[in-house]
């Protein structure tokens, strides 16, 4: 009884922490544009935390085979918000969710009954990436409008991720590390943003979100294959310090990649007139 009662005590505390962590970086998200929201959203705001208590309660050899089976479920991550950008332009937050969550519930399954190998693993991200990203280049540039917030988001919020966290912590004492890897990157983060935020900011603006989000999702499963390499070698926790430090320098990149991209040219000037 007592084991009993620490481990709830201990779940809700998790639960808690990690709620806590999506529901202040999805506020963040809001009051910013899509290319800001999309670098927040794809920093492992969710399945970081994941990661960290299954460290907490299974060695190191444990957190590294999970990472190896989050690694290729990026690639379901990354036609779960190209489906979603689409499906946004002209349907409903429940639809476009349903069908982006659709995508990835099936291509997870696909993913799963594979038996991957880093190398194998980047490969496969690579390529949906290059897929992937052309398609989303027509859909990033919109502007995100003032956000009314109601009174239920947060609490909605913080309930999507709380049951993430408790699925993943009890499913990796029942199911092992792969079904845990599986689970730990469900893209919590995205489907909560794609029905609070499109049913007041719109389709297009949130999708913008989303088409802005590959890069960032690179990053992470950089991180993920880093994750997997050093966790046996180093210990989970210099494991998993590292590969935030890569999802967060990654990120960062990308951002002043992006603010030189958009920089203002020399007497208002466009750019191909600046090269004449």
């Amino acid at each position: 009884m007592f084991l009993e009662a620490t481990f709830l005590l201990t779940l809700g505390l998790r639960m808690a922490i990690t709620a806590a962590f999506v529901v202040t970086a999805s506020i963040i998200t809001e009051r910013s544009s899509p290319v800001i929201g999309a670098l927040i959203t794809t920093l492992p705001i969710s399945s970081g935390p994941s990661y960290v208590f299954l460290a907490l309660d299974h060695d190191a050899s444990f957190v590294a085979a999970g990472a190896l089976a989050s690694l290729p479920i990026n690639v379901a991550t990354i036609f779960l918000g190209l489906t979603y950008v689409v499906f946004a332009q002209r349907r409903g937050a429940a639809v476009s969710c349903l069908a982006a969550v659709a995508v990835w519930m099936a291509l997870a399954a696909i993913i799963g009954a594979v038996q991957w190998t880093v190398t194998g693993g980047l490969i496969a991200n690579a390529v949906a990436f290059s897929i992937a990203v052309p398609l989303l280049a027509r859909y990033r540039h919109v502007d995100m409008p003032e956000v009314t917030r109601g009174w239920y988001d947060i609490p909605l919020r913080a309930s999507f991720v709380a049951a993430l966290v408790a699925v993943v912590i009890t499913a990796s004492f029942a199911a092992g590390p792969k079904i845990s890897g599986i689970i730990a990157p469900f893209p919590i983060v995205f489907t909560s943003m794609m029905l609070i935020l499109h049913p007041r900011a719109g389709g297009p603006p949130t999708a913008a979100v989303f088409a802005n989000s590959a890069g960032g999702l690179m990053g992470l499963g950089l991180a993920l294959a880093a994750l997997n390499a050093l966790a046996p070698q180093v210990g989970s926790a210099i494991g998993l310090s590292f590969a935030l430090s890569i999802c967060v320098s990654w990120n960062l990149v990308l951002w002043r990649f992006g603010r030189r991209m958009v920089a203002p040219f020399p007497s208002g000037l466009r750019p191909s007139e600046h090269r004449k």
